[in-house]
């Protein structure tokens, strides 16, 4: 399901979470599930998960349009809930809720050349596809830093994308290294380096000091790995000071704002009523919470072959949008049978729709059923949100506590 690059450069063992947001759009679809969501819910069995509702983002596109998005934010965070998203293993809280994203956005766009957020290849692409709405806004020119703001907060290991959204976490990484180069390098920060390589003890700060010394001066990084390990097995140094041997150990300065890595996931492969990609905007999907008539009336009128304008005419299941629909809800033996079936027009169309309305009411059945206690009892999802909410802001607290240190905006 995943793919995950070599993600320990920079990010010490207690930082490796995923973080991911989306924007409120509403109810979801099946698209968004095996897109996004079914991922979200392995991801939370394996990591600390940061998952949020990016209702700032949704004001880049549609800040002329508010109201919208408050409703769209519940209903969203019922289909998370209702797809598997589990509160005991992740945090869901929604984005303006933890003001710690706007300050560090606000910070992080002192440093940050204009030049790196033109560049962004989904700027003029979104300006292009977006003609309709005035996007010449400072919001819109500045959201990818707000997503890295999103991500840095938490000081995240990975960020689950498709490959269209690499760049941006791309820029997230250039802008925490901009950062760290920048403001790393407090005052005696070589003399605080070697006293917390003391405290881990005459034989690990010896190792330590070796190592160090074989990768910048040699460039052995198998040293590095190394001298990596014995930094994240350290019990007896402090967060600060770990940071510290980080940076210490690569040249640079302390490791304010780790380097996060993109976990790249395969494309959605789930194709709409028509046989386009699943979306709202071509009016061809299934929502995650549809009643089972519905999903049945749909598939049963779904387009087929159009060369079978009667049963007894042979089709093609490649011409076919209920073929791809197959790919996902049967499984190999059963598309064989209907596949030859089809060919030799030993079946009918609404005979081949049948195994994907069972297969995909079989997936779509509990999480109607988990989705019902949330639409019953609205505080119920009102509470996860809160609780998500402090605990999201407690790391994000911790994350400015030393952003603001570093970049001497602590005034005692």
């Amino acid at each position: 399901m995943n793919s995950i690059t070599n993600s320990h450069s920079t990010i010490p063992a207690q930082f490796q979470r995923v973080v991911s947001g989306m924007r409120p759009t509403g109810n979801l679809h099946l698209g968004h599930y095996h897109g996004v969501l079914k991922n979200w819910v392995h991801l939370q069995r394996e990591y600390e998960c940061f998952f949020f509702v990016a209702d700032w983002h949704a004001l880049t596109t549609h800040y002329e349009d508010p109201a919208v998005i408050e409703k769209s934010v519940w209903e969203m965070v019922i289909d998370w809930l209702a797809a598997g998203v589990n509160p005991s293993s992740a945090r869901i809280f929604i984005q303006s809720q933890v003001p710690e994203h706007a300050e560090l956005h606000t910070l992080l766009s002192m440093m940050t050349p204009l030049s790196w957020l033109e560049r962004v290849p989904t700027y003029k692409d979104q300006q292009e596809k977006l003609k309709e709405r005035d996007l010449s806004t400072y919001g819109f020119l500045g959201y990818p830093l707000l997503q890295s703001a999103d991500i840095l907060a938490y000081r995240a290991a990975h960020v689950p994308v498709g490959e269209d959204q690499v760049a941006h976490v791309e820029l997230t990484r250039e802008v925490a290294r901009r950062f760290n180069h920048l403001y790393g390098k407090e005052p005696g920060f070589e003399e605080k380096a070697e006293q917390a390589a003391k405290k881990m003890g005459k034989k690990n700060a010896k190792l330590y000091s070796r190592l160090r010394k074989s990768f910048q001066e040699a460039g052995d990084h198998e040293a590095l790995e190394t001298a990596r390990a014995l930094l994240e097995s350290q019990q007896n140094i402090t967060m600060g000071d770990r940071e510290r041997l980080f940076g210490y150990l690569e040249g640079g300065g302390k490791i304010i704002l780790p380097e996060p890595q993109a976990l790249l996931t395969k494309a959605s492969k789930m194709p709409g009523l028509d046989g386009q990609k699943m979306s709202k905007s071509y009016g061809n999907t299934i929502s995650l919470r549809e009643e089972p008539e519905q999903v049945e009336k749909k598939i049963r009128t779904m387009p087929t072959d159009t060369n079978r304008v009667r049963k007894t005419d042979p089709g093609d299941p490649a011409k076919c949008p209920v073929w791809q629909l197959h790919q996902i809800y049967t499984d190999e033996s059963q598309r064989e049978t209907l596949a030859e079936g089809c060919r030799t027009a030993g079946i009918g169309c609404l005979d081949c729709k049948q195994p994907v309305i069972e297969g995909m009411l079989k997936e779509l059945t509990p999480m109607r059923e988990r989705a019902q206690k949330f639409t019953e009892d609205p505080t119920l999802v009102r509470n996860i949100i809160e609780e998500g909410r402090e605990l999201a802001r407690e790391e994000a607290i911790r994350t400015m506590v030393e952003v603001r240190q570093a970049m001497g905006l602590v005034y005692t």
